[in-house]
């Protein structure tokens, strides 16, 4: 769902505690935390990139922030719907997620609540083309 948002037009402001995974390196399983300890985001005349301040671990210094997927926690997701998000409901095993888009309201239901967000917030940034 992270690379599908992506995909769909949905732009990354790094902040503190945001997670992300880096594809195509190996690392698919992995997931980092930007944090002002030891993950950054630099901004350079190139552009912005990740550093990894102090990392031992990987031959990596900094990644470009394109190559970063953005794993959005489930309180941004429901932040970026802003006023179009009405309610977070659990049916039965699944998570119902109710937006109002111009005047038409959407039920998006999925097995967990971030699914749920991501699906929404995928309709949004559809709609916003």
């Amino acid at each position: 769902m992270a690379q599908a948002l992506k995909d769909a037009g949905l732009l990354w402001k790094p902040a503190p505690g945001d997670r992300f995974a880096i594809p195509d390196r190996d690392l698919d399983e992995d997931v980092f935390v930007l944090s002002n300890m030891t993950i950054e985001v630099h901004t350079l005349p190139e552009g912005q990139v990740i550093g990894f301040n102090g990392t031992t671990e990987w031959a990596m210094d900094d990644v470009e922030l394109e190559e970063a997927l953005w794993l959005p926690r489930e309180d941004q997701m429901r932040g970026l719907l802003g006023g179009t998000f009405q309610a977070l409901r659990r049916t039965g095993d699944r998570w119902d997620v109710e937006i109002i888009l111009l005047g038409e309201e959407r039920t998006f239901t999925s097995e967990t609540p971030s699914a749920a967000y991501a699906e929404a917030l995928l309709h949004l940034l559809a709609a916003a083309l």
